[in-house]
């Protein structure tokens, strides 16, 4: 699983010219799916995810979460992100996930980023799978973080 971590001031999500999600400050995760992925991918994405410490605290440094700041998170499906840029001028994408494993992997993915932010009393918006997306930010910073759970230690 491979995240493109953004922290924003805020997020929306458009399809077909209709706003699906939005957020205030907080996190946008594009968030892409390999065949090999597990619980413990997704256990060790949202882990991350929720207490990466990349907000800044009265002293102006990165020293707090997004549960630490009570933010928000709007969750992006994007397949391209594990694009294979090496060879011609064309991506491959044989190291996706199958469109309806994928999908299968956003959705759980999705039910337990809302348990969690419910523990935690954090608005969880999020993207369409498979859907023509515009995806708004306002990246505050600009910080941009990428996290891939091949490298979990």
């Amino acid at each position: 699983m491979r995240a493109v971590v953004q922290r924003v001031q805020k997020g929306q999500v458009m399809v077909a010219g209709e706003s699906i999600g939005a957020i205030s400050q907080g996190l946008v995760i594009l968030l892409g799916f390999q065949p090999l992925d597990d619980e413990k991918s997704t256990e060790y994405m949202l882990e991350k995810i929720f207490h990466l410490r990349i907000f800044e605290d009265t002293e102006g440094k990165m020293n707090q979460s997004l549960v630490d700041i009570q933010g928000e998170l709007l969750i992006i499906p994007n397949f391209t992100l594990y694009g294979d840029c090496r060879k011609g001028r064309r991506p491959s994408f044989s190291k996706s996930a199958s469109p309806s494993q994928a999908e299968e992997m956003f959705n759980e993915f999705i039910k337990r980023a809302h348990e969690k932010g419910k523990e935690f009393d954090i608005l969880i918006q999020q993207g369409k799978f498979q859907a023509d997306m515009q995806v708004e930010i306002v990246n505050d910073g600009p910080v941009t973080l990428i996290i891939d759970s091949e490298k979990m230690i």
